[in-house]
Order: structure tokens, then sequence, then C-alpha cells
């Protein structure tokens, strides 16, 4: 389920005025009178898509939570007044437009947590056929978007939302793009949060397919045995000198593909990939599957439906049942972070408390250090890095481009690339406007089952 909400134009006030007249109705149903006709730029934009929709104001929801925050939107528990019924409202933020001229919601069904959520709890330890049951889902969906022309291009734990029927949904389009692998078209590389981009992407590769999904999920599929990310890079340069440390250096003829300026990173003793030794406690059925999809090449991966055929979920111990996975109560990736600042917080208190006592507090680590990236990526790459920024100032002097790529890099509209960069959150956030809207509603989201358990690809 979802809704989009736009500020109405065109709409004469006396209208408006005489439908409320007529109607004795709450506030909220005289709101929701009020947005009969979308404005003419979401028409423009949506076209056919909307006209069986019906538009309502914002001010037809309670807002009950806050639940998600990013770079493009805000994600609130709200109560639809007009049915009752809890839902996800999602405000979307426009860099492009005035503040107050534009404002678009989404509204969906609401889901009780995210896999990132759930992972974090720390008396949580899934099992394999609890892992499984997660994969199958995820995989399911990929399959579902893949051959449906459909790239993600932001899968991670915080985009899989589960609710407490243990069905799980692949949750944030705003980075996704249609593809056709037959004609293949470039598209911008800055997607993809830091711990789950593919190496391709790191280096600019800007003709990609299925291959940065399976990457992904190849990533997660790591972490919900290993209990958090298995690549934790603070830059794009130290997160490709982790990939290659654990997946090993690019062949001769990989570099020879690349685009020009990606030899730069290309480490000067090569790696050995280590992927079985250092997960060694992993079930080893898991480790051919993981081998397969932190393949260094893209097409090495394979496809989602090779991965939900292979050996990894047809031998023992088999998926669990989703309505078998532990319950917990809500849990989403804010709720952590939350948690944390709140335990910093109080490790703040009582160092200042310790300080009063006349004792002075040691540091364990300098601040400063940890937000150098690891000493041996730098000193590996020190000279490269210094041709870069070389390379990256005469350009900077050269071009004023915004925060948009160039129509032509990028298959689909209004995809902002650059803000991926600032690292594995949910591309990070920004402020939002207050509202003055109005509301549609999808027609469908697209489900799928793989044997007994239901999926399904919301769209956005």
């Amino acid at each position: 389920m979802g809704c989009a909400l736009g500020k109405l134009g065109g709409v004469p006030k006396d209208i408006n005025q005489q439908k409320i007249k007529e109607v004795p109705a709450p506030e909220y149903r005289l709101a929701a009178a009020a947005a009969e006709s979308w404005s003419s730029w979401l028409v423009d934009v949506a076209g056919d898509v909307i006209k069986d929709w019906k538009p309502r104001r914002a001010n037809t929801f309670e807002k009950l939570d806050k639940i998600g925050q990013g770079t493009y939107s805000n994600v609130y528990k709200v109560r639809d007044m007009m049915t009752g019924k809890v839902v996800a409202l999602k405000k979307i933020r426009f860099d492009n437009f005035e503040t107050e001229t534009v404002s678009l919601y989404l509204v969906f069904e609401y889901m009780e947590h995210d896999l990132a959520g759930l992972a974090a709890v720390q008396s949580v330890k899934f099992t394999e056929p609890q892992v499984k049951c997660y994969m199958n889902q995820l995989l399911s969906g990929l399959e579902h978007c893949h051959n449906n022309g459909v790239l993600h291009r932001d899968i991670k734990c915080s985009n899989l939302l589960i609710d407490n029927e243990g069905i799980l949904k692949i949750a944030d389009f705003g980075l996704a793009s249609f593809f056709d692998p037959e004609r293949k078209k470039p598209m911008t590389s800055h997607v993809v949060t830091l711990w789950y981009r593919p190496p391709e992407l790191l280096l600019g590769s800007t003709n990609y397919g299925v291959g940065v999904d399976l990457w992904s999920a190849g990533c997660i599929l790591a972490e919900l045995f290993a209990g958090k990310p298995i690549l934790r890079g603070r830059t794009e340069v130290e997160q490709l000198h982790k990939i290659f440390k654990l997946c090993g250096s690019p062949t001769e003829e990989y570099w020879k593909k690349s685009k020009t300026n990606a030899t730069l990173y290309k480490p000067q003793q090569p790696y050995k990939r280590c992927i079985a030794e250092m997960f060694k406690d992993f079930p080893p059925s898991s480790l051919a599957l993981i081998e397969t999809l932190l393949s260094i090449h893209p097409d090495a991966r394979g496809t989602a439906t090779a991965a939900l055929n292979s050996e990894y979920f047809t031998t023992e111990p088999y998926a669990c049942e989703p309505s078998d996975l532990p319950k917990s109560p809500p849990s989403k990736e804010m709720d952590v972070k939350l948690r944390d600042e709140e335990a910093t917080r109080q490790r703040g208190l009582r160092g200042k408390a310790h300080t009063t006592d006349g004792h002075k507090r040691t540091r364990v680590r300098d601040k400063a250090m940890r937000a150098i990236p690891a000493s041996e990526a730098n000193a590996e790459l020190r000279t490269n890095l210094n041709r870069m920024r070389i390379i990256s100032h005469a350009k900077a002097r050269r071009s004023k481009a915004g925060k948009f790529p160039p129509p032509h890099q990028d298959g689909a509209v209004g995809h902002l690339p650059d803000a991926s960069k600032n690292g594995p959150s949910s591309f990070t956030g920004g402020a939002y406007s207050s509202y003055n809207s109005a509301v549609f509603y999808p027609k469908s989201s697209r489900s799928i089952r793989k044997g007994t358990s239901k999926i399904a690809a919301s769209r956005s």
C-alpha cells in the first residue's frame, strides 16, 4: 500500500468552502473533501498512474511516532483517521523545489521491524533455519524485481521490513531504476549504502546489472551469521581495501575492463581470497553461496533464481516458516541508534561523575584517530590518492555540477547520487518542511510466493 501527498493547485477556494457547508463532518473529513483534485505538477509527472486515486490531505493522519529518517525522507507511524488503521507515512524531501510549494508523502502498510533492528537485539541469535527463511524471502523478492526489469540499488538490513508474522518485504525503492540486460545504458555509480556497495560501483562503473543487488544480499547473508556487518569501511577507499583483503584482488583482465581512473585504486601487492578462512565457523553450505554472491566479477554472482536453487536452500536444515521466526517488540534501525546514543550519553555522565571525585579519566583511544582509514590502506594508496585529488580539483574548477547526474547517466528520474557517499546509515538525513498535501494509494503491491512463504516487493 502506498500513497502520495502533494500540495494542491488550481482548486477554487469557494468550491472547497461550499463543500464544507453542504456536508457537516469532522475536521479530517472536511480536509479530505477539500483535496478533490491533483496538483498540475503531480499530474504532469505521474500521468495516468493516479487517475483512479483520490487525493487526501495530510492532516487526515494522526502522527504517533517517528520511525525512520534518511537524506530523502522522514518516516512516521501514523493513524489513518478515516479508517482507524495504523500505517507508515513517508515524507519526501525535494532539494530542487521551494519547501513551501511542494509536499509529497507516501503511505505504506506499517511493518513492526526491520532486519537491522532485529539483528541488533543482543538476545537474538539467528539459527540456520531462521537465516534461510529471511534469505529465501529476500532473494525471492529480488528475483521478482529483476525479472520485471528493476534494480533496487540499496539493499541493506534496514530496508528489509518484517511484520509480526515473519513476512519480509523489500522497502525503499528511492534509488531503484529500470534496466534492460539486452539494451544496457549508463547509470550512476553513486548508489548502494557504503557497507553493501559492490567493488564495481566503488570503482566508478556505470554499466552494471543484477550483480549490484546480489553483492548486497551476500553481505547480508554473512552479516546474519556473523552478528555484525562484515565490511565496515569509513571511506570508499577503505571500503575497497576491505573488499580486496576479504575477496581477493581483481584479475588483470578485470582492471583492463574497468574505467581508466579505476587503476588508481589497484593494490600494489595482490591479496588472496580468504572468505572460507575468515568465516570458517559458518555452516559449510552457506560458504559456497557467500563465495558466489561476493564474487569480485559481477557476472560470477549469477542470478537470484540461481541462488534460490543453490545447495544452501535444498539441504537440511531447511528454512523455517515465517510464522516460526522469533517474536520481539517493535525494533528498527532508528531504535538501535537511539539506544546507542542513550548508552553513550550515560557513559559520558558516569565519566563526568568519576572526574568530579578527583580522579583523572584516561582516554583509551584518541578520538581523532577514529576518523582515519586503516593505516595499511593509507600507506598503500597514498600516492594514488594524491593523483586522484589533483584530477578531482581540476575537474571541480571546470564544473559546478549539482547533485543530480546528467540525464544520460541514469536510467531513472530523480535519484540523488552523492548522498550515498556519507556512509552506512540510511543515506544520513536532512530537514523536512511542514506539510499541506493530498494523498494517493498505489493500486497494489507486487506479491509472490516461494514455497509456502509469502514474499512482497513494494514499489515506491
